[in-house]
């Protein structure tokens, strides 16, 4: 028992001279990197923009000879969405791979992998910071530019669309639309020089002076007239009694015959239809144009999105590597 105990005293008395072992990180993400890296890569985006917007308004004018077209300003702001992806994204994942905590004991592999993965988590916390922040700030400065340029491509287009729609309206349209005009043009006083009804030529020396045959249109035939019209435009046909009831309205405003009348009525509707039809026509093609250009630049901003997650994630790597040395 004495041994036993004077051995048990012996070992006791000397110190523990081994070194306590680095604690190994808790957990495999650095959250506070991640974020570091998220913010600076929004900011980033956001001056970007700011900077692009500027540049392009500035290459846009309303004069036709001046500025560049809309195509070249729809490739510089594609070239330079993806050249903001891929600066802010890479400073991104740079910043969250530089700091994140360092792993102690761990394989390259599995190194290698967490850092990828920090930079593409900072990169997806700064996109859904952007599109949840910054939409309305972003959106309204493109926005503003976007209108500019349509503005500038499209003027005629747009003009057209309203002429159609003033013609749909009718008589509600106001005076200025076009289907006024058409109207107003029905009730035009015969040329002089063919008197109406063949008449004698009031300048020869043996004719006798004529009358004037005609009466001045009242505002409710006008409407009449321009309600039929409207309605037979939309439908796509004029009746024939419709046609008969306004050329004898034509005739007796203008004193020209119901044959004449006619003519004129069926001529003044193919043209009216026509130019509805023309104003149809470059609507369609307005519209699917901005469709076209909608869907570019959607894909255009799936691939520059793109583009910024490899280049947050290899930057990460590199990042993570400068951390470790």
């Amino acid at each position: 028992m004495t041994h036993i105990h004077e051995q048990s005293t012996v070992n006791t008395s000397y110190p523990d001279t081994r070194l306590p072992l680095p604690a190994a990180s808790s957990s495999a993400v650095s959250w506070g990197a991640i974020f570091a890296g998220a913010a600076a890569a929004a900011s980033l985006s956001l001056i970007l923009l700011m900077l692009g917007a500027g540049l392009g308004l500035t290459s846009v004018s309303p004069w036709e000879s001046r500025g560049l077209d809309a195509g070249t300003v729809g490739i510089a702001a594609i070239a330079w969405l993806t050249f903001t992806q891929i600066v802010a994204s890479g400073m991104g994942g740079y910043l969250a791979g530089r700091l994140r905590t360092k792993w102690v004991d761990t394989h390259t592999d599995e190194v290698y992998f967490r850092d990828t993965a920090h930079g593409f988590l900072a990169w997806a916390v700064a996109a859904l910071v952007s599109a949840a922040l910054l939409t309305s700030t972003v959106g309204a400065i493109v926005g503003g530019g976007a209108k500019i340029v349509g503005t500038v491509a499209g003027g005629a287009a747009a003009t057209t669309a309203a002429g159609a729609a003033s013609m749909a309206n009718g008589p509600s349209a106001g005076p200025g639309s076009s289907m006024n005009y058409f109207v107003n043009s029905l009730f035009r006083a015969n040329n002089p020089a063919t008197p109406a009804n063949g008449a004698a030529d009031p300048a020869s020396p043996t004719a006798a002076p004529v009358a004037p045959s005609h009466q001045p249109v009242s505002p409710a035939q006008l409407g009449e007239v321009t309600g039929i019209f409207a309605n037979s435009i939309t439908t796509g046909a004029l009746p024939q009694d419709d046609r008969q009831y306004v050329a004898r309205l034509i005739a007796q405003n203008t004193g020209i015959s119901q044959q004449e009348a006619e003519q004129r009525v069926q001529s003044t509707y193919d043209k009216a239809q026509a130019k509805l039809k023309e104003a149809k026509e470059k609507a369609q093609q307005a519209a699917d144009a901005a469709r076209k250009t909608t869907s570019y630049l959607m894909l255009w901003t799936f691939i520059s999105l793109l583009a910024g997650a490899f280049v947050a994630s290899l930057c990460a790597t590199f990042g993570g590597r400068q951390r470790d040395l």
